[in-house]
């Protein structure tokens, strides 16, 4: 199999991991397919360096993961449009983002209140990985995992108690 074809293949198989990460870190839908074209990109310029040692989603959260949070201090340093913001689009057009469950938006609302860390902690969790694959993405050790998932919840539940 080529290169080429084994890259499509395993993101084919596994973009909703990146899907997620680009909903968590951005709220904006722009940003979230600019986020995504991002890491799609530094996926396929790294992808020479994944040795199958670790599982394919391991990796691509760990590629996903760091372009996220490098993607959020490039927003943050951008230039802003706000005089702009809001005005007819002449040069693309886009579908408009089919509506989500309320809850789900209330809940990615809530996790977006977390920090950096705690965002890819609650994102895996979602994914269902396990503590030993978060151990390795994130490189913090089990019980501390476990501690910062126990809270976590509770914050989260708070947050979404304060919401209306």
């Amino acid at each position: 199999m080529k290169v080429s074809d084994e890259f499509l293949e395993l993101t084919k198989q596994h973009h909703g991991i990146v899907t997620k990460i680009c909903r968590v870190y951005c709220d904006d839908p722009d940003d979230r397919q600019d986020l995504f074209q991002e890491i799609m990109l530094q996926l396929w310029k790294s992808f020479g360096s994944f040795q199958h040692r670790s599982k394919f989603s391991t990796w691509l959260y760990r590629v996903a993961l760091n372009t996220a949070i490098g993607h959020l201090s490039k927003r943050k340093k951008r230039v802003p449009t706000d005089d702009i913001e809001g005005k007819e689009n002449h040069w693309s057009h886009q579908p408009e983002e089919t509506k989500v469950d309320e809850d789900i938006t209330r809940m990615y609302q809530a996790i977006a209140r977390l920090s950096e860390v705690e965002k890819a902690l609650v994102t895996m969790y979602l994914e269902e990985h396990s503590y030993e694959e978060m151990e390795e993405v994130l490189g913090i050790n089990d019980n501390n995992l476990r501690v910062k998932m126990h809270r976590i919840k509770d914050r989260l539940k708070k947050i979404m108690g304060e919401m209306p």
